[in-house]
């Protein structure tokens, strides 16, 4: 037979056809000297798309509870059940990522290709997480009414339940102690014992955040018997908070001056809370920080520097893990928005506070990665940055481990 695709006007290119099978021999002429491709028909024991995709066994996993008993089945539920499923199975391939991100973390010495895997990856995970994030509007052409046909059929179940995102929350880093309680009770109450045992093992793994943060305290030029980056920094933010003070006290018009004396402290104040170690450890304590110092310093210096060749790849992994959170921020941005759409302020099918649980999630405590959208708070301009000598030029012109 002759696919669709293969017709083609004379004179015209022939374009080959997606489906045909790649057990199927070269195509062979007929007697009549048409170019006609033979096509091997399939057998039971030759893979198919069907039975590589497992399509059949799929497509039956959709049991809707309204049409239990011979009832009509809820339009819209079928949507909600794909829709949720396809979450899952975008979660499987996050996970996978992301254990990818972690092992090749757990390396002392990262080599540039692993780096560059890294970063594939992570452009990977952030396209989902948009895909994840649009995908909610598809739930938002159901009404609320349609929805109410068959939600209240789901109790005890619950989104909360979903044992792959709450992996993937604890393998990216997120802390127990920031997280919204559950009834005043753990998080992991709301699962069966078998996925309680799974989850609570991920929270005594090696998170991405404690790895990447491993990884930083290492940046080349955060030695103090080397180029000492930090003590270097220290003197350069001195001196801008010097010219700071001088800028304001030399501003002609009283009401101007004290305004800027004013900001000139809040700024003092901002870098105090970097500077000293102490006061770094209480932004850790009260979770306004992730971070230790060592890694701050790290990820400072390879943002002040990322045009500096070894410091390409590090810069963009801090970068797509910034976006990593922005887009799970956004995901749960839009569920909120939906979940307030649908049920108002009812109670969650699986026995949650529902939108007023939801919204206390979409906050900085549950951003992961929080640090590295604060750097920007910290980065000076140029004239008062610390000037590489050629020691260090030489090592960050070097491809390398970072």
């Amino acid at each position: 037979s002759v696919c669709p695709s293969q017709a083609h006007a004379p004179g015209t290119a022939r374009m080959s056809c997606p489906f045909a099978s790649a057990a199927a021999p070269p195509p062979a002429a007929a007697a009549t000297g048409s170019d006609v491709h033979t096509i091997t028909p399939l057998t039971g024991s030759m893979l198919s798309y069907g039975s590589y995709l497992k399509i059949d066994q799929l497509l039956q996993m959709q049991e809707l509870e309204s049409a239990k008993g011979g009832k009509k089945p809820a339009h819209d539920e079928l949507l909600f059940i794909v829709i949720h499923q396809t979450y899952e199975l975008w979660f499987k391939e996050i996970l996978f990522e992301v254990d990818t991100f972690r092992e090749a973390f757990m390396a002392q010495r990262i080599p540039e290709r692993s780096m560059l895997k890294v970063v594939s990856g992570l452009h990977r995970v952030v396209e989902i997480l948009k895909l994840l994030a649009q995908q909610i509007t598809i739930l938002d052409t159901m009404t609320p009414s349609g929805f109410m046909e068959f939600r209240d059929l789901l109790a005890p179940s619950s989104g909360f339940q979903s044992v792959q995102f709450r992996l993937l929350e604890n393998k990216l880093g997120l802390k127990f102690a920031n997280r919204v309680l559950y009834h005043n009770a753990s998080y992991t109450v709301a699962l069966s014992p078998e996925d309680r045992v799974k989850v609570e093992q991920s929270e005594t793994e090696a998170s991405l955040l404690e790895l990447v943060q491993a990884w930083l305290e290492r940046t080349p030029g955060l030695e103090e018997s080397g180029f000492n980056f930090w003590q270097k920094f220290c003197d350069g933010v001195k001196g801008y908070l010097a010219d700071q003070r001088k800028a304001a006290d030399l501003t002609p018009d009283p009401v101007l001056a004290q305004q800027r004396h004013l900001e000139c402290e809040k700024i003092e104040s901002s870098f105090a809370t970097l500077l000293d170690p102490e006061q770094h450890e209480a932004c850790m304590e009260r979770g306004e920080r992730r971070l230790s110092h060592k890694a701050f310093q790290g990820a400072m210096m390879i943002t002040l520097y990322c045009e500096e060749p070894r410091f390409h790849l590090p810069f963009e992994i801090l970068r797509l893990l910034t976006e990593v959170d922005a887009q799970i921020m956004r995901w749960r941005h839009n569920h909120v928005i939906m979940v307030q759409r649908m049920i108002g302020s009812k109670i969650g099918t699986g026995g949650s506070s529902g939108y007023q649980y939801l919204r206390a999630t979409v906050s900085d405590r549950y951003k992961v990665f929080l640090d590295f959208n604060n750097l920007t708070t910290f980065i000076l301009p140029v004239k008062y940055r610390p000037v590489l000598d050629d020691i260090t030029l030489h090592r960050l012109a070097v491809s390398d481990s970072a």
